[in-house]
């Protein structure tokens, strides 16, 4: 563990360490789960206000828990020695407006393919309610720029994902795997609308903004109360 660390309050350093933890498994499923390949993509956790994230380049089945690596909401290295992703603009820009704990992005397979054809995901299921309402396409920027970073918040205004064009994915959450979840959802929802939009002669049916309103209404109950 690094010195910076050790010398964080214990409460502090225990998150700190917990969630770094969390972090690399999550970076790691990615991988497994087949929405990021090699090094692409990235994942951050923000404790305190310390943001902790994935360094670059840096194959994620090879992190310890010495490999901390963590910044300041500015940008400047507080944990570890290894270099942060060259996207840390975009997850600093994603904390600095939003109440996020956690971001995921992926350069998964359908969700790219869909940010090259439309400005916006259609309405063809009914959980874009659970990302705030239907998910936007940011426009292209490089990666790791500023302008990338703005473009980003656009298409993320009033939601909790958004897709980038000729890139990939951002979603945020509460907690790593609600991002996580929420990054699973629109992946497999753009692979839902390239399928049923592939079908020679026949257009997918798709919600109205009523109807996806009335599904955002009965999310806010769904699931166990605590």
């Amino acid at each position: 563990m690094t010195s910076e660390l050790r010398e964080t309050g214990g409460e502090v350093r225990e998150e700190a360490a917990e969630q770094w933890t969390a972090l690399v498994a999550t970076a790691r499923r990615s991988v497994a789960d087949g929405l990021v390949v090699g090094t692409s993509g990235n994942v951050s956790a923000r404790v305190g206000d310390v943001v902790l994230v994935t360094p670059s380049g840096v194959p994620y089945d090879r992190l310890t828990p010495d490999d901390i690596t963590g910044v300041d909401l500015t940008g400047r290295q507080v944990l570890g020695t290894l270099v942060p992703t060259s996207e840390l603009p975009m997850h600093l820009a994603v904390y600095r407006t939003t109440d996020a704990r956690a971001i995921v992005h992926t350069h998964a397979v359908h969700a790219t393919a869909v940010s090259t054809l439309v400005p916006e995901l259609p309405l063809v299921h009914y959980m874009a309610a659970a990302l705030g309402g239907p998910v936007r396409v940011a426009p292209y920027a490089a990666y790791g720029t500023d302008e990338l970073a703005e473009h980003m918040l656009r298409a993320l205004a009033g939601r909790s994902g958004c897709l980038l064009q000729n890139h990939g994915t951002l979603t945020y959450g509460a907690t790593l795997d609600q991002a996580y979840d929420r990054t699973a959802q629109l992946e497999w929802m753009c692979r839902l609308w390239l399928t049923a939009s592939s079908v020679p002669n026949l257009t997918p049916s798709l919600l109205t903004e009523a109807q996806l309103a009335e599904v955002g209404e009965r999310l806010k109950g769904y699931g166990q109360r605590r």
